[in-house]
């Protein structure tokens, strides 16, 4: 999944969903919170994936992560209009107000409220980009 999509939320917690990432999502995907604020959308298989990786750690490392993403996930799916519902523990975990910023994060989207998303966009500077590529091996 890849690009940054500019949409609202309606007053009954409803978001379109980009036809991009719908199609990459499916009819049925996973919502929980993220990091940094944000939510984490994830298609099933994908979910799938993160929580085998989360159980497969012992208790002891793993109870915080399982606490953090399982208690807030929840089923999602699309209505005929292309949106989705998000509950209002995540809407206000995320401070989703009325704009919204999507972006697509490779295996996952995340939904940001759009001022959170500018404000974390303005402390990246180019210095953080290099010494993370360099880490990378770039």
């Amino acid at each position: 999944m890849k690009g940054e999509f500019r949409h609202t939320i309606d007053a009954k917690g409803r978001l379109f969903i980009p036809a991009k990432l719908r199609d990459e999502l499916g009819e049925h995907f996973i919502i929980t919170k993220g990091l940094d604020g944000c939510l984490f959308v994830y298609p099933e298989d994908g979910w799938g994936v993160l929580e085998d990786k989360i159980r497969a750690l012992p208790l002891s490392k793993s109870r915080s992560l399982q606490r953090f993403f399982f208690s807030a996930a929840t089923d999602s799916e699309l209505d005929s209009q292309g949106r989705t519902l998000v509950p209002a523990n995540l809407r206000e975990y995320a401070g989703l107000q009325k704009e919204v910023t999507i972006i697509g994060v490779s295996g996952r989207a995340e939904i940001w409220d759009a001022a959170r998303w500018a404000a974390y966009n303005d402390e990246i500077t180019n210095e953080s980009i290099e010494d993370a590529m360099e880490e990378l091996g770039f």
